[in-house]
């Protein structure tokens, strides 16, 4: 299996984008793995948060295949401790799936196409975080995830 994250908009922190990078280089010793950016929208101040979440929503499906398994960041997506995300990861693994495609989001969230086309959503916690905060923490999570089911001391529990 082979993990994307697709994620709307650059990260204008150079601290932060060390980190993800970290969490890049120590993922890739588990799984095959990528980090897509898709740029964010031209002259979005001009559309409507409507129009906007299409626009992006257009450019994300553009870069999925049809046999891609599709998981949304949103608020309303489930829950799970890292040891239930670890299970997921599993369970994902052995489903014989090809692509696991987690997708970052831009500020007003997908459209309701997006919706549609995914597979599942995906919440990291009730509150609300940047989009660049989200990209570390989900990274961290799926390098705990894989971690916990190799047995390997970085998760305690």
């Amino acid at each position: 299996m082979q993990i994307t994250i697709l994620a709307i908009g650059k990260t204008d922190s150079s601290e932060l984008s060390k980190l993800v990078a970290t969490y890049e280089a120590r993922l890739k010793h588990y799984i095959r793995f990528e980090f897509r950016v898709i740029p964010d929208i031209k002259n979005a101040k001009n559309l409507s948060t409507q129009q906007q979440k299409e626009k992006e929503s257009a450019l994300i499906l553009n870069h999925l295949k049809p046999s891609d398994v599709l998981v949304l960041l949103d608020e309303k997506g489930k829950s799970y401790s890292s040891m239930e995300f670890s299970r997921f990861l599993q369970k994902k693994m052995n489903g014989g799936i090809k692509n696991l495609v987690l997708v970052i989001g831009g500020p007003y969230g997908f459209s309701e196409l997006l919706y549609q086309r995914s597979n599942d959503k995906l919440s990291l916690s009730k509150m609300t975080f940047s989009h660049q905060m989200v990209r570390l923490f989900l990274l961290e999570q799926l390098y705990r995830g894989f971690t916990i089911l190799r047995n390997e001391p970085y998760h305690h529990e």
